[in-house]
């Protein structure tokens, strides 16, 4: 695995909060990456049946300053799934990227806190994010339990279920079965990703396995099929060394009370760093969660409440608590 690669990075932008969201990523990937020399594609969804309002960033200041960054839009349509499913953005939008070139998929509630060329990125063995927790599926107490319903979406498209159980966890326990967070995934060509992706994800909402009869496939279809797509690919759970991507290098936050309640001095001293320029200013005060956290102080009294060396087990409880005292937004 060679580092100094090169390779494009994608993320959606659209209006409402992922637009100031692409902004931060912009800003951050722009003063804490200076060696990436990729391309910066903001793949956007366009107008259509499937979309009741228009989802493109309208805001001009909004997009120049995002063309200030080096980014480029890049239109795609929504065929499948578009405001009924937002998160099948992230698998229609890869047939519009530049096929057959390497590209990181990040969610736009990412930010770059290193240098994105020092990542080991083995484009060859796609992979996505291990910062999760056992979100699904969530066995029936008389129902299918974790195995019969992976493998049941592993034979229904002809993939080889037992290569990919980690042998070190038990059985029935949800580490033992491939499963990701889709906050980042990558591969040398985001055609094929994207091909499978699509083809597993209508599929699978379409026409589930009997054993998924009592599973929520919304919100959790993409994270459902991308490890079968990751599987299919070649690749797995141990293709990129950890501590980079999720780790020194970016952090996938999510909303910005879950930011300031759980990461590190340094993601923090990012974030406020890559804000505090004049023209990003003027842009994320517009997006009240932004100008209430990073600009009116209530990130500061978020990190008050909670102890980083020794946060809940569960990011719920996490939530529940910044609910109760008055801080979620996003």
């Amino acid at each position: 695995m060679a580092t100094g690669q090169h390779f494009n990075i994608a993320l959606i932008a659209q209006s409402g909060r992922l637009q100031y969201e692409a902004v931060l990523f912009a800003a951050s990937l722009r003063e804490m990456s200076p060696g990436f020399t990729g391309r910066l594609l903001l793949l956007e969804p366009q107008p259509g049946p499937l979309w009741p309002n228009d989802p493109r960033v309208t805001n001009k200041a909004t997009r120049k300053l995002l063309e200030s960054f080096g980014a480029e839009f890049v239109p795609f349509e929504s065929r499948h799934f578009g405001h009924a499913y937002p998160y099948g953005n992230k698998i229609e939008a890869l047939a519009a990227l530049p096929e057959g070139e390497n590209f990181v998929f990040f969610d736009t509630d990412t930010l770059v806190t290193g240098e994105l060329t020092e990542v080991p990125f083995d484009f060859d063995r796609p992979t996505a994010s291990l910062r999760r927790e056992g979100t699904w599926p969530k066995p029936e107490l008389y129902g299918p339990g974790y195995g019969a319903i992976w493998k049941s979406l592993y034979d229904r498209f002809g993939l080889d279920y037992d290569s990919s159980l980690d042998p070190s966890q038990p059985d029935e326990y949800w580490q033992k079965y491939l499963y990701f967070n889709a906050g980042f995934f990558f591969y040398r060509d985001p055609r094929a990703f994207g091909d499978l992706f699509l083809k597993y994800a209508v599929e699978t909402r379409n026409a589930p396995p009997r054993e998924l009869v009592c599973q929520p496939l919304d919100p959790w279809l993409d994270q459902v099929v991308l490890p079968l797509v990751i599987h299919a690919l070649g690749g797995g759970r141990d293709a990129l060394p950890p501590g980079y991507l999720d780790g020194a290098t970016t952090c996938h936050y999510r909303v910005l009370p879950l930011l300031y309640a759980r990461e590190s001095d340094r993601v923090v001293e990012v974030l406020e760093r890559v804000s505090a320029p004049q023209p990003v200013k003027k842009i994320l005060k517009q997006y009240e969660p932004m100008l209430r956290m990073i600009y009116q102080g209530r990130g500061a009294k978020v990190r008050a409440l909670f102890d980083r060396d020794n946060l809940p087990r569960k990011e719920q409880a996490i939530r529940n608590r910044l609910k109760r005292e008055g801080f979620w937004m996003r």
